[in-house]
């Protein structure tokens, strides 16, 4: 699991809670019911009529995989093909039959049983290219809710203001409770920008995040097996694909050689 979202999350609403504390008010004076069910539910059912009933039901999943989402290191993947292409060069191709069942990674997996099957090149490059597509597109529609949600969270904040508002206009002859009347109202408008840009903005961008890390492995993954295919040399391999690695890993990758 990687902590930076959790860690994120909580230094965030840390910040907000000590700089309340601070001013001399009190973080509860926040925690009141109906501008919580009004930005909440309001936000949610926003997003969900902005998209399809699968984006919807599909979100508890997704907010899941925000936090518990990990992402191996890159170097790590080029390691295991790197031995595969050692054995292949070694004994030949079926000679992975055996040594597939131990790879933990299913896309790399697959794309080995294809080549052993002897799909053709051009063709196994074009099924596992299609399925990056198909990959990069779900996880878009993923983090596509959450991203709506971080537009629409502040909007709706903003109307349960106003509904306050209103309320404290129709209690103007009561001059006592005008102020917390009046302090409450923009409690919604809080919940509406703390929402947007503590939780869901950041956990679409997480998901953003997530998906191009994991794509990017694929392709990398793509490229390896193309070259166990054609029985390139290991160390030839070993290069083009440290050459695909964004150039923190390569220089990691370089050290630890």
């Amino acid at each position: 699991m990687d902590l930076a979202t959790i860690v994120g999350i909580v230094i965030a609403l840390a910040a907000i809670m000590v700089a309340m504390i601070l001013e001399g008010g009190s973080p509860m004076s926040i925690m009141l019911l109906p501008p919580l069910i009004l930005v909440f539910f309001g936000t949610f059912g926003a997003a969900m009529a902005g998209g399809i009933l699968r984006d919807t039901t599909g979100i508890g999943a997704q907010f899941v995989r925000a936090f518990t989402a990990k992402t191996t290191p890159s170097g790590d993947l080029v390691d295991s093909i790197v031995k595969l292409a050692e054995r292949a060069r070694r004994e030949g191709l079926l000679a992975l039959e055996d040594a597939i069942k131990e790879v933990e990674d299913p896309f790399l997996r697959r794309g080995l049983e294809l080549a052993i099957d002897g799909t053709d090149p051009e063709e196994l490059r074009e099924i596992l290219e299609a399925e990056v597509d198909a990959k990069r597109r779900a996880d878009k529609s993923g983090s596509k809710i959450f991203t709506d949600m971080g537009g629409y969270a502040p909007t709706i904040g903003i109307i349960g203001t106003v509904i306050s508002l209103v309320h404290v206009l129709e209690n103007l002859d009561k001059p006592e409770e005008l102020g917390h009347m009046i302090g409450a109202a923009f409690v919604a408008t809080l919940w509406g920008v703390l929402s947007a840009n503590v939780f869901w903005l950041p956990l679409g961008n997480r998901l953003k995040r997530i998906s191009e890390v994991e794509c990017a492995q694929m392709e990398l993954t793509i490229e390896g097996i193309a070259n166990i295919q054609a029985g390139t040399n290991p160390r030839l391999v070993s290069r083009k694909l440290k050459s695909l690695l964004p150039p923190g890993e390569g220089e990691k990758d370089k050290k630890a050689a």
